[in-house]
């Protein structure tokens, strides 16, 4: 019961958003020699010449020094690079983006599915995985965060969403409960403040898996798909709390 990973280079959009999972060649930011991070790079689609790069290092901290390797607050700096030369053609740096510590982050991935917030106006999305240390509670979970380009700069129009989650508890051999909730995201025909509202289709699975007489079982149900709209604030997409990463 687990979607380790399956967040990685994913692609969570349906219907009139359409996909892409084509990954050009592009160069990766380096990190620096010994500081823990994750640098990804791709070629974004939707603007030819132009590649995407996000690159994730943790910030030092004295007062954590005793503490485990990768624990800590890692920054967030994005960039769009000419394809041809990579020189930067716009830039995104935040501090303090994603805490890893019990619930441990352990990687980026960049998705350029078909984000068509107006007519003229695209977003690229950053997906962020995190993993529980538990193992008799089991959690992980996948967040999405998307971004345009205005000029030089590049700003965030949704963050945090919850795009893959799954958690449970068992006795670490066959008996126990699980539930897995993904997500996916279609362009609705209304719009606010000029951006297209975003449709979330949510769909939970919950699993009961018990020890039967020669192996362990396991019963799937899967819940009814919900239907949240999300809509543009002027600033951002406002997403309800229980919808946000963690």
């Amino acid at each position: 019961m687990t979607l380790k990973y399956r967040w990685l280079g994913c692609v969570a959009m349906s219907g009139a958003l359409g996909a892409t999972q084509a990954y050009g060649r592009c160069e990766q930011p380096s990190l620096p020699e010994g500081v823990p991070g994750y640098s990804v790079c791709k070629e974004w689609p939707a603007y030819d010449g132009q590649t995407i790069t996000a690159l994730s290092q943790i910030e030092p901290d004295p007062t954590l020094s005793d503490a485990p390797d990768g624990t800590g607050m890692y920054d967030l700096k994005l960039a769009v690079v000419s394809s041809i030369d990579g020189k930067p053609l716009a830039r995104y740096a935040q501090a303090s983006v994603y805490s890893s510590d019990a619930v441990r982050f352990d990687g980026l991935s960049i998705d350029t599915a078909r984000y068509k917030l107006t007519s003229d106006l695209r977003a690229f999305g950053v997906r962020a995985g995190f993993t529980g240390s538990s193992r008799a509670n089991p959690f992980e979970q996948a967040v999405l965060s998307l971004y345009v380009r205005e000029g030089n700069a590049l700003r965030p129009v949704l963050e945090q969403l919850v795009i893959e989650s799954s958690n449970g508890e068992w006795d670490t051999n066959c008996a126990g409960e699980f539930s897995r909730t993904q997500r996916t995201l279609d362009l609705a025909k209304t719009s606010s403040h000029g951006f297209a509202d975003l449709i979330v289709r949510s769909v939970t699975t919950g699993t009961q898996s018990t020890l039967g007489k020669t192996d362990c079982e396991s019963t799937d149900t899967v819940g009814k798909t919900v239907l949240t709209t999300l809509r543009y604030d002027g600033r951002q997409y406002v997403v309800p709390k229980d919808m946000r990463g963690v």
